[in-house]
């Protein structure tokens, strides 16, 4: 029996599911991220074993992903956002290629292959006024929890679209907007149309290419789903059962399901976590550096097709500069090897 469970740290929300050898969802977890990443990891975790019916020795693998992967000290391995949120796009939806993933303090366009790989992606780069934050403070000032947004948005008969890009000057708008008369429910829709062709813009960026998919917490809500297949002249697959919200924490459950796999198959035993490894996980090498275990300081000069490194006066207090080979600077920082040490 195999029960691997992704966890996906986000930076509004913490969301947990937990896969069988099927490929079956067993149960889901979804609560507030607060400040405390790792606390929220570990209580998002016990709900998830509460929901599935589990004891925690009955989970054989976890993995996590978003900004705060790596503050799960129980995680066997770590993904990217991006690759998870591919891989679970392609599993739920095989005809999936362009994904767009609204999430609290951020957007994400995806482009994937067949496959689940990623060709390319963008980031939302005009400040929070065009994420999901942003959106969840315009209801507060009116006065409405997240789960309302979307319904009361509906009402709407003349959407009254919010121009600023930046969070700041947005919400001064929304405020001279009710200030104006403006009904609420006009303000709302109107920033989630405003927000919705701010999120095609970047899907422009990567390529339309049509398999569209909404991840995130933006599934939710119904009006933000209308307003972006308006945007975009095109329908959204959208995972059902709040499923798309646990979009990347399922990647990340499917990416250790098949690793699991992979190990059984190949007689290997399941990695010891990052706590069992005393919090440390194996990262790719950095880049060897002399200037790194010297003092040296060098620069390039000699004639074309050549490479020599000139060390200046001022590394060595050496009266003109001398040329030395790259072998040579190689050989005295091995030397301060052990002093560094």
């Amino acid at each position: 029996m195999i029960n691997a469970v992704g966890i996906d740290i986000g930076s509004t929300y913490t969301k947990a599911i937990c896969l069988d050898g099927d490929r079956k969802v067993v149960g889901m977890a979804v609560r507030k991220t607060g400040f405390k990443l790792a606390q929220a990891a570990e209580a998002v975790f016990e709900d998830l074993l509460v929901n599935c019916k589990l004891d925690r020795s009955a989970v054989t693998y976890v993995s996590s992903t978003g900004y705060g992967r790596y503050v799960v000290d129980f995680r066997h391995a770590q993904v990217t956002e991006l690759t998870a949120h591919a891989q679970a796009a392609t599993q739920l939806f095989p005809d999936t290629r362009t994904i767009l993933d609204i999430g609290g303090q951020d957007i994400k366009a995806i482009k994937v292959d067949p496959e689940g790989r990623v060709k390319a992606f963008r980031l939302n780069d005009k400040c929070a006024a065009g994420t999901g934050a942003f959106l969840e403070k315009t209801a507060r000032y009116l006065g409405l929890t997240t789960e309302d947004i979307g319904p009361y948005a509906k009402r709407s008969t003349s959407p009254k679209a919010i121009s600023s890009v930046c969070a700041v000057f947005a919400e001064s708008e929304v405020i001279n907007h009710l200030a104006n008369g403006i009904p609420a429910e006009d303000i709302m829709m109107g920033a989630m149309v405003s927000l919705g062709g701010r999120a095609i813009q970047l899907m422009r960026r990567v390529g339309l290419e049509p398999g569209y998919m909404l991840t995130g917490g933006m599934t939710r809500n119904v009006a933000m789903i209308d307003a972006l297949q308006s945007a975009l002249g095109a329908r959204f697959h959208v995972a059902p059962d709040g499923l798309g919200q646990l979009n990347g924490a399922y990647g990340a459950a499917y990416l250790g399901l098949r690793r699991v796999e992979k190990l059984r198959a190949d007689g290997r035993p399941i990695p010891p976590t990052a706590a069992e490894l005393g919090g440390e996980e194996k990262k790719p090498a950095r880049r060897w550096s002399a200037m790194a275990l010297t003092d040296l300081r060098f620069d390039l000069s000699g004639d074309p097709g050549e490479c020599p490194v000139v060390v200046t006066e001022a590394s060595r207090g050496k009266t003109p500069a001398h040329r030395i080979s790259v072998a040579e600077v190689k050989a005295e920082a091995e030397k301060a090897v052990p002093a560094a040490g």
